[in-house]
């Protein structure tokens, strides 16, 4: 491993191994890593999105939706997506249906059920954000050089195809 400088969980890893020099807690390392990261990213992630007056999960939903396509999502396809209760899915439709930015129309293949559609406003909203989006994450990775970040991305990929197993 190259020289490296220290970060926050060094230090946590120091004070384990001094309190508990018999416990391996060297996975802690890359998990607490990981889970720094992702917080700090939100924060960072989050005060974009508040410039549009978007939570991130109204975010979320609305990129969804704009990525999708026409037509337009079932309630189940968004929330299967989302990774969100279906309980969640209705609470969070319903604020979006309220702020304008989707509407639920009938579904042309099945009489029974609706499907979730941006409005324009909703449209021109994502449109906007996302762009801004974009642009906050590459100024996020604007640090690391393109070695780094396809390495990171290679082994997060990995990483990730390990948990969804």
């Amino acid at each position: 491993m190259k020289n490296r400088e220290h970060d926050a969980v060094d230090a946590i890893l120091q004070q384990w191994q001094r309190e508990r020099p018999d416990l391996d807690a060297s996975p802690m390392g890359p998990i607490g890593r990981i889970n720094r990261c992702a917080a700090l990213l939100q924060q960072k992630l989050e005060t974009a999105f508040a410039r549009f007056d978007l939570s991130m999960w109204e975010f979320d939903m609305l990129a969804a939706l704009r990525r999708s396509g026409e037509p337009s999502l079932s309630p189940t396809e968004l929330f299967s997506t989302l990774m969100v209760t279906s309980g969640t899915m209705t609470h969070r439709l319903k604020r979006l249906e309220t702020r304008g930015f989707i509407e639920r129309v009938p579904n042309a293949q099945d009489a029974r059920s609706m499907l979730v559609k941006l409005t324009e406003s909703g449209r021109e909203l994502i449109d906007r954000a996302v762009e801004e989006h974009i642009e906050n994450e590459r100024q996020i990775l604007s640090g690391l050089s393109a070695e780094t970040l396809s390495e990171l991305d290679n082994s997060l990929s990995a990483f990730l195809r390990t948990l969804e197993q």
